[in-house]
């Protein structure tokens, strides 16, 4: 045997030879390989699989938490205790848990007899004076008002969404406020001008008003049902403050329009309607407040 170090005393030749393999060998031999690196392969494979599935189970934990602790259920000025334990129990039903009361009866024992399981809702119900003073306790991002007269194209603060479009747009990282109205007057015209959209459900002409538990839950379903769809990542809808910019700079432009007074708040209640109707991102608002800034400086140069 040669060592390193050992001196040649006389002309030698190593050569290193391969055993001979049979083509079977040779055969079961890439085979074993291939097998080896398949293995490998879906190991890894497996491995982001994990990851992603992973990441999706947190996004949809993440989602179902923003669902419970962000939309609060407003009742305005109710009628009757028992009202306010069957909207409980319907919350219950479709996991939301934050009942706000606006000014409510005094809430007696048929509250929480009728909540059933939603005892825990009434008991936990928010009271408030006013909306304005819940607006400000919570810093409400997004207002819904819901009615079942819905207005046509005139009727600029009644024209409605269907709840299946607002359970597939709304974002529930936001804080929104959902308002049912008094079981005989419903909302007021000033309540449903101070939000950013009107959800109303198809009914029957013949008989269009719907029974408020019957209502919220017809809209909370639509809303549980897409709660999974909500958070696209990159896509954030646009906050208050930025459409407040965007309602700012369209109201310096309307006020160079030499138009009647009347028209002027039309066009921009218009322009609100349809900013609060397409759920615009904030990349959105930010790139349509660039566009009115400019419309604004060529109307200043005029």
């Amino acid at each position: 045997m040669i060592n390193i170090g050992d001196t040649a005393v006389s002309e030698q030749k190593v050569v290193e030879t391969n055993a001979i393999s049979s083509p079977e060998k040779k055969e079961e031999s890439e085979a074993e390989k291939k097998s080896t690196s398949t293995k490998k392969s879906k190991g890894r494979s497996q491995s982001r699989g994990t990851a992603r599935a992973k990441l999706t189970r947190e996004n949809e934990e993440k989602e179902v938490s923003f669902f419970k602790e962000n939309i609060y259920i407003v009742f305005v000025e109710c009628e009757t205790p028992g009202n306010v334990g069957f909207l409980a129990r319907t919350m219950a039903n479709f996991g939301l848990k934050n009942l706000v009361l606006i000014n409510p009866p005094k809430l007696t024992n048929e509250a929480y007899y009728q909540a059933t399981h939603g005892k825990y809702i009434v008991e936990n119900a928010k009271i408030y004076k006013t909306l304005d003073e819940f607006y400000q306790s919570k810093r409400i991002d997004f207002k819904v008002a819901s009615t079942g007269m819905a207005g046509g194209s005139y009727n600029l603060s009644r024209i409605p969404i269907k709840p299946e479009e607002l359970g597939k747009s709304l974002n529930v990282s936001n804080k929104i406020a959902i308002l049912f109205g008094r079981e005989g007057d419903g909302l007021s015209n000033k309540e449903i001008d101070d939000c950013d959209i009107c959800v109303s459900i198809p009914t029957d002409p013949t008989y269009p008003i719907m029974n408020i538990s019957h209502a919220a839950a017809i809209i909370f379903y639509e809303l549980f049902k897409n709660k999974h769809e909500y958070g696209v990542e990159g896509l954030n809808e646009s906050t208050p403050l930025e459409k407040d910019y965007l309602l700012n700079d369209m109201k310096e432009i309307i006020d160079f329009l030499n138009i009647p007074e009347h028209k002027k708040k039309n066009g921009l209640k218009t322009f609100n309607n349809i900013i609060s109707r397409a759920f615009i991102t904030g990349r959105e608002a930010h790139t349509f407040k660039g566009i009115l800034r400019r419309v604004k400086n060529k109307l200043g140069e005029q």
